[in-house]
């Protein structure tokens, strides 16, 4: 790490941009670094019956090894700040990736669920702060007028992993086993270590000795904690019925109240909320998070109902959600080329709204829709995507001082992160009760049920074939009704987004630096 530990005098104040061959392989490295800790974060979801046979616990106990990655994961990202600026960006940058991957591997040679838990803990606090240090450092390497181009393969890979998480984790657990959902990490974190150690070592930033905020960070771990744990566990304890919620939920806010007590009047706070004060900051951050949260709803619900309700297996789900990310991939320069140009805050709200449009085109499905019915959406959405997150990421950095951009860069990750948690527990929660709701008002309004058991019997089935087909099918058309409902919900979210992307005010330059 010779050249990631440059002494602080002989740091330039503003390095060169990288060019040609160098720069494609650092961006390359530090965009592949964004993506595995991203998909990290649900590369594990489709694994868990593997992972708790493999280790003889139940299911339920097997989901610990995604909370325990989800909460340590959301409490590091917002303490990149602090982190950077004590040990400097591409020395911490270095210090993440080598953890991240030396506990995946901790992770893949587990054979106890306390363990693995253990070192699930330890990936999530080691990987955290790869996903707002290496969109700063993408921003860094390019030349300010191409900084769009960086900004938009960050913004890519942070919204294309979640969705191939599933997919890959699937693959993995059912043709290799389980431990290679971790073990896969390892080349990829010797790529982008070497990639930035050998060159990105002129990037680094002075390092100022400020004290650790321990009570700031106590307050962090115990508000993020209880409310992640209460995300992750509400649905299996009837939510606000159980005492175990309850409690959470108080912990949590009252640990919150503190942590923002504490942290906007202590001198040197582990998380800068003050950059909160920037307009820009605040109404495109609450935009981000509102975004995502529908748009990461979706992304759960839709796999979710093809496998539960349409009969879907998980190779054919991901050939359909796969699309998302075709036009997404070919649309950012485009986004990114009209940063600058035009006001930023047009082409976000562009995008947010076709994003609504195409929640709304996903309401037209039914339990019998075919498969080019189901990817059109996917396929159209991905138009979108790369003007909602390239722009309003460009718009967020664009309204705070460059000093603050790390700080403002891991909080808006840690929001983001944290919406994507809120958006999903909500929309699978909603849809249970909503499919409770529509199968109690189907059953009443059936009409000649017993014509209809009549007709399966008299085609050969028994009594209780026919009745368990009336009852599926009722059940099909609930959930579907349901799923639909949350669709048309998300859209309004999306609607909402739009809006406040308008309270922001117009950068005076999409420079994703300083513009004051």
């Amino acid at each position: 790490m010779a050249s990631a530990a440059a002494p602080s005098g002989s740091i330039p104040a503003e390095p060169q941009p990288l060019t040609g061959v160098r720069l494609i392989v650092a961006a390359f490295a530090l965009a592949l670094a964004n993506f595995v800790v991203v998909l990290d974060t649900t590369i594990a979801n489709v694994s868990v019956p593997h992972i708790a046979g493999g280790l003889a616990v139940s299911p339920t106990q097997g989901t610990w090894v995604i909370t325990s990655y989800a909460v340590a994961d959301a409490i590091a990202v917002p303490l990149t700040g602090w982190l950077a600026m004590r040990f400097g960006t591409v020395r911490w940058f270095m210090i993440s990736i080598i953890g991240f991957g030396i506990f995946s591997f901790m992770c893949g040679i587990s054979r106890t669920l306390d363990a693995l838990i253990l070192f699930r803990v330890l990936q999530g606090l080691s990987g955290g702060p790869l996903m707002p240090l290496s969109q700063i450092l993408l921003l860094r390497i390019f030349p300010k007028e191409k900084a769009g181009i960086g900004l938009a393969i960050w913004a890519m890979t942070t919204t294309t992993a979640p969705i191939l998480g599933p997919i890959l984790g699937g693959q993995i657990s059912d043709n290799w086993s389980w431990p290679w959902i971790f073990f896969i990490n390892l080349p990829v974190v010797a790529i982008c270590a070497f990639g930035v150690w050998s060159l990105l070592g002129q990037y680094e930033t002075k390092q100022v000795k400020a004290r650790i905020d321990t009570i700031g960070l106590i307050l962090l771990v115990l508000s993020v904690g209880a409310f992640q744990i209460m995300l992750d566990t509400g649905r299996e304890h009837d939510w606000f019925g159980s005492a175990w919620i309850v409690m959470l939920a108080v912990i949590a806010a009252i640990s919150f109240a503190a942590f923002v007590i504490w942290e906007l009047t202590d001198a040197n706070p582990i998380v800068d909320l003050r950059v909160f004060r920037f307009r820009g900051f605040t109404f495109g951050t609450i935009a981000l998070s509102m975004g995502f949260g529908a748009f990461f709803a979706q992304v759960v619900l839709t796999p979710l109902w093809l496998q539960q309700v349409a009969g879907y297996t998980a190779t054919e789900t991901g050939y359909v959600v796969a699309w998302l990310g075709c036009f997404a991939v070919l649309l950012s320069p485009v986004a990114a080329g009209l940063l600058g140009k035009i006001d930023v805050r047009v082409t976000v709200s562009a995008g947010i709204l076709w994003m609504a449009a195409m929640s709304i085109l996903r309401a037209s499905w039914n339990a019998d829709v075919d498969y080019w019915t189901l990817a059109l959406p996917h396929v159209l959405q991905g138009m979108g995507m790369p003007f909602f997150f390239v722009g309003l990421t460009a718009l967020v950095l664009s309204s705070v001082p460059a000093k603050d951009q790390t700080s403002a860069a891991g909080l808006m990750s840690f929001l983001r992160t944290l919406s994507g948690a809120i958006g999903t527990a909500v929309a699978t929660t909603a849809w249970d009760d909503a499919s409770r709701t529509s199968r109690s008002e189907l059953v009443s309004s059936l009409n000649d049920s017993g014509g209809f058991m009549a007709t399966l019997e008299n085609a050969g089935m028994t009594l209780e074939q026919a009745r368990a087909a009336l009852d599926r099918l009722v059940e099909v058309q609930a959930s579907t009704l349901a799923v639909l409902h949350i669709f048309l919900a998300a859209a309004v979210v999306f609607v909402v987004a739009a809006i406040a992307v308008w309270i922001a005010p117009k950068p005076k330059q999409v420079s994703m630096g300083a513009s004051h």
